[in-house]
C-alpha cells in the first residue's frame, strides 16, 4: 500500500483504462489531429506493385536460362556418334541450345564440337549458330558438366 504522503509521480498517476486507455493518454501529450495529416497512411501502390518491391534483387543473367531455346541431347544424332559412351539417361539431362539462340554476355558455355578446346565465356551479342552445339554450364548439373569438360573427380 502506498503511503498517502508519497507524493511520487508513480504512485500519484491513474491507470489508462481510467482515463479512456492508451489512445486518450497519447491525445494528452501530442497533437493527434496533426500526426494524422502527416503521417503516410500505406502504400500508394497495388498490392502486386508493393509485392514486387519484396522480391530480392537478382542480376538478369541468374535468372534467365536456356530451357525453351534447347533441345535434349537424346534427339541429335551427331552428338551420339561424338559421345557414344554415354547413355540415353546422360544425354538426355544435357540440354543444346538451338541456333540462333543469343548466348548470355558473362555465362560460361561449352561446344560440345569442340570440346578439347574447353569452355569458354560469352561475349556480349554472340549467338549459337547452326554449326555450334553449345551448351550452357547453369543449365547442367555439375557431374555431367565436370565429365563433359574432362575433371573428372
Amino acid at each position: 500500500m502506498p503511503r498517502s504522503d508519497d507524493r511520487s509521480p508513480g504512485d500519484g498517476r491513474q491507470a489508462y483504462s481510467d482515463i479512456g486507455g492508451v489512445e486518450a493518454r497519447h491525445a494528452q501529450t501530442h497533437d493527434v489531429r496533426r500526426e494524422e495529416l502527416t503521417n503516410p497512411t500505406g502504400p500508394d501502390r497495388s498490392a502486386e506493385e508493393f509485392a514486387e518491391d519484396l522480391v530480392p534483387a537478382a542480376p538478369a543473367n541468374e535468372l534467365r536460362n536456356h530451357v525453351e531455346e534447347s533441345s535434349p541431347a537424346t534427339n541429335d544424332k551427331a552428338v551420339r556418334a561424338q559421345m557414344p559412351d554415354m547413355t540415353n539417361d546422360v544425354l538426355a539431362r544435357l540440354s543444346i541450345i538451338n541456333a540462333g539462340t543469343r548466348l548470355d554476355q558473362g555465362g560460361t558455355y561449352l561446344d560440345l564440337n569442340a570440346r578439347e578446346q574447353g569452355p569458354f565465356t560469352a561475349l556480349g551479342g554472340q549467338e549459337a549458330e547452326a554449326s555450334n552445339r553449345y551448351v550452357a554450364k547453369k543449365d547442367t548439373d555439375y557431374e555431367l558438366w565436370n565429365m563433359l569438360v574432362g575433371e573428372e573427380r
